[in-house]
């Protein structure tokens, strides 16, 4: 199976000219090998004369063991032959694709210019019209051989390997192309993901912090970032952390939610510092020779008096700080952690008061600047704007995906015993979409700690991947064996699935809690969201006025 970027396509419910391409994806991924790689959905842009940008698209390239480019251009449907060339009408206007083709060939070409110099860089093109049999082929502006149109799209993949085929392999050059790909996809770890999941998934991010965020310069250095739910923030503190550690600079990212700093360790390069506030603490005490007594009275209580008198000396300061769910933070956290970097470290607070789901007063950070992010890159937009409407929001938050999305499912339970045959039945719901168990994630409303669901490692067929109250030797929580992830919605701050079953939704009235709880919970999903919630909540809802 060859090797695709981005990954994460196989859950996309996509219609259309996307879905045929999807559906070649798939076929290109299932019958080329491990030695090639696919890259879809590229898109390019450079500068002209310091003056405009030119933007392209290409369907997919596909690199061959050698190192060789192949550029593929897609064209489902009836296309036009014309004294101007081929042609594919859509809705609102005409592409040329020879015109097409050799711009986006050309758009490549410049941009692997800046890496590869004067070193020859070859790059092939091919015409894929599965749905139609080109009669005039000099009218595609390519050779004969080089169209796959319906009469020759069985002969696709041995037409792909025949171009791609080559005695000499380099590594180095596969290498330095992959990087100037990836660069383009805007490619970046999915720190949303499920704790769990054994493959670091990929995504594409469409605009956001990761990129423009770090075009700010100040000094000091000081950057609060006040962003909605799917804005962007965990991938800018993964992004700002990697580039500290490539700089040979040390940083520290520090965030309220265990299972989160767990995720971020799990998948972040070595050189630097993760960990909760109250893990910071904890291997400070361990390092100044005083381990904290978990069997104590108030281990927290001990930590906290430990962070308060903490002055570090000059080996043990940060380059860089990064703050993720600052809004779970309080004023003397900050303070403290601010005295851990250098006099010249760079100090990145990141935080939604939307997600505030502990009731926290805002931290104050006199003379920072202040950046703002409203727009939602992962909540597909059908859903944010039920989102919107079912909870009334008063400045109700953009959805920037490229996925229009499916409705929100609710089920309804009256009394307690009907919560979990509700919840299984939400389960059986995602099953029968089509998402795979470990693209699932149940949250429940409550915390852990009053959830009817804690005790469960298994609801009807389904085993959960449950949080237990054990603990190994380093703290470290232990969790039931399970392919489907459950947790709190407060726990599963910070991370996100493709589907989401949002159970125990309980409610007497849609204060400013119940509406950030719920708004946490649904913006956990990527794809899709069921909702499980009582009657009574039902009943609130509509007896709510707008």
């Amino acid at each position: 199976m060859a090797k695709v970027y981005p990954s994460g396509w196989q859950e996309l419910n996509s219609t259309g000219d996307t879905a045929r391409e999807i559906k070649t994806l798939s076929f290109l991924s299932d019958n080329l090998n491990d030695d090639y790689s696919i890259y879809h959905g590229v898109h390019w842009t450079r500068i002209e004369s310091g003056q405009f940008s030119v933007y392209g698209e290409i369907d997919f390239v596909i690199i061959g063991p050698s190192g060789k480019i192949l550029l593929i251009e897609q064209k489902s449907g009836f296309l036009e032959e014309t004294e101007l060339g081929l042609q594919k009408k859509y809705s609102d206007k005409v592409k040329n694709i020879p015109f097409q083709i050799t711009r986006n060939s050309y758009g490549l070409q410049h941009g692997l210019h800046k890496i590869f110099g004067k070193q020859s860089i070859q790059i092939e093109n091919l015409l894929f019209c599965p749905d139609y049999v080109v009669q005039k082929l000099g009218s595609a502006g390519l050779p004969p051989e080089r169209i796959v149109d319906a009469s020759r799209k069985n002969n696709f993949i041995e037409i792909i390997k025949s171009i791609l085929v080559s005695n000499e392999v380099d590594p180095d050059k596969i290498k330095k192309i992959h990087f100037y790909l990836t660069d383009i996809l805007e490619i970046v770890p999915e720190v949303n993901s499920i704790i769990g999941q054994t493959e670091t998934l990929y995504t594409k991010l469409s605009g956001g912090l990761a990129n423009w965020a770090q075009c700010i310069d100040c000094n000091p250095f000081r950057l609060r970032v006040i962003g909605t739910a799917g804005s962007g923030k965990t991938q800018l503190a993964m992004s700002v952390y990697r580039s500290s550690i490539k700089q040979g600079r040390k940083p520290l990212y520090v965030c309220y939610n265990r299972p989160l700093a767990d995720h971020i360790a799990s998948i972040a390069p070595i050189g630097g510092e993760i960990a909760t506030y109250h893990q910071l603490a904890d291997r400070i005490s361990k390092k100044l020779g005083s381990p904290i007594d978990f069997n104590g009275p108030n281990p927290y209580k001990s930590m906290e008096d430990l962070m308060n008198k903490y002055l570090p000396n000059p080996n043990d300061y940060f380059d860089d700080l990064i703050v993720d769910e600052g809004q779970d933070m309080n004023q003397q956290w900050a303070d403290n952690l601010l005295k851990l970097i250098t006099p010249s470290g760079k100090a990145w607070w990141l935080e939604d008061p939307m997600q505030n789901l502990y009731g926290r007063d805002k931290v104050d950070l006199n003379n920072w600047v202040v950046l703002k992010s409203e727009h939602n890159y992962r909540t597909p937009r059908n859903m944010l704007n039920e989102i919107n409407l079912f909870l009334n929001l008063k400045n109700p938050i953009e959805s920037l995906s490229p996925i229009n999305g499916n409705s929100i499912d609710v089920l309804f339970y009256k009394e307690q015993n009907e919560l979990i045959p509700r919840t299984i039945q939400a389960i059986d719901m995602a099953i029968e979409m089509g998402y795979n168990k470990k693209n699932i994630a149940v949250l429940t409303y409550r915390g852990r700690e009053n959830s009817a669901l804690t005790p469960f490692t298994q609801i009807g067929k389904y085993i959960l991947h449950a949080p237990l109250q054990k603990y190994d030797d380093q703290g470290n929580t232990l969790y039931s064996d399970g392919e489907i992830e459950i947790d709190s919605v407060h726990r599963f701050k910070g991370r996100a699935a493709p589907c989401i079953v949002f159970t125990e939704v309980d409610f007497e009235k849609l204060d400013e809690n119940a509406i950030r709880r719920i708004f946490v919970g649904a913006t956990r999903s990527t794809l899709k969201l069921i909702i499980v919630m009582s009657k009574r909540s039902k009943d609130v809802l509509l007896n709510t006025p707008n």
